[in-house]
């Protein structure tokens, strides 16, 4: 296959993924999603599997799950039934079996002591990076106060330290979700730092430095100044194809030099009150 001719099938790919991540709440037929990427849908299912490395219908309950799990953790007052509903499941018996089946536990189980590092294995699929065009904006960002949660360690465990800082802050009441903004620095990049050496910061904006407390958030600050600034949409777990552009094409172009602060991102809205599909994220480079 050709350059020219592997490009083109790899959009058709792009396309139907598109599609699927904003339409988990559908009913997802092969027949439909063949269509959406062009294909025939007698060979959909091989080109499908063959391509991601997984089956369509096995992509879509993982992709379903995924955003279970998120609400499962993160959303405690969720009742298992109106989780397994909105995946796509008749009744939480039905749910349970294949979460199980999945992920070797119950809901209840998972929902009382996550394992996300062996959560992760279950995501890692065959999908090439998914080529983006970014709009680079330059913007200027006011020094911000922030409460930090650090994270260190394998980047499979960021959610660990997720949880730790949502119960500070519900705990003490200093950074609602709901009228501060949330912030993550990306002190590292997760594909090119060994695991125990990784770190990430879970931040959130703060009026006043923040008092000892049982979780371990710190108070820090996002100085000011010169960004370049990439909005990216959809799941969290494909930021990197926004990252890349925007690090490997925009910057030596563009004559910037970067100034000795990490990348980091502004979550507009958040797991799992938003679907991923819906999710927006918006990516900051510093720039001297």
């Amino acid at each position: 296959m050709d350059d020219n001719r592997a490009k083109a099938y790899a959009a058709r790919f792009d396309k139907v993924l598109d599609y699927i991540e904003a339409n988990l709440g559908e009913t997802l037929t092969v027949e439909r999603l063949s269509q959406v990427a062009n294909f025939s849908r007698f060979h959909f299912h091989r080109q499908f599997a063959d391509y991601i490395g997984v089956g369509v219908a096995r992509y879509i309950v993982l992709l379903r799950f995924r955003r279970a799990s998120h609400q499962l953790v993160f959303n405690r007052g969720a009742r298992v039934i109106d989780i397994a509903l909105e995946a796509g499941f008749e009744n939480p018996e039905s749910f349970s079996r294949a979460f199980r089946h999945t992920f070797g536990r119950s809901p209840s189980d998972f929902r009382r002591n996550p394992d996300w590092e062996d959560w992760h294995t279950r995501y890692r699929f065959r999908i090439p990076e998914r080529k983006q065009n970014v709009q680079v904006e330059i913007v200027d960002f006011e020094t911000t106060l922030i409460a930090v949660m650090a994270h260190r360690g394998p980047v499979e465990k960021v959610n660990d330290s997720v949880a730790q800082f949502i119960e500070w802050r519900k705990a003490s009441g200093l950074s609602p979700k709901d009228s501060v903004r949330t912030f993550g620095i990306a002190h590292d990049n997760p594909d090119t730092t060994e695991p125990a050496q990784f770190r990430f910061d879970v931040c959130g904006e703060v009026a006043a430095a923040v008092p000892p407390n049982p979780q371990g958030v710190t108070t820090g600050t996002i100085p000011g100044g010169r960004c370049a600034r990439v909005r990216h949409l959809g799941s969290h777990q494909r930021i990197a194809e926004c990252i890349y552009p925007l690090y490997r094409d925009w910057l030596p172009e563009s004559g910037e030099e970067l100034r000795d602060f990490p990348l980091y991102f502004h979550y507009v809205n958040l797991l799992p009150d938003t679907p991923e599909g819906d999710l927006v994220t918006d990516i900051y480079l510093p720039l001297r």
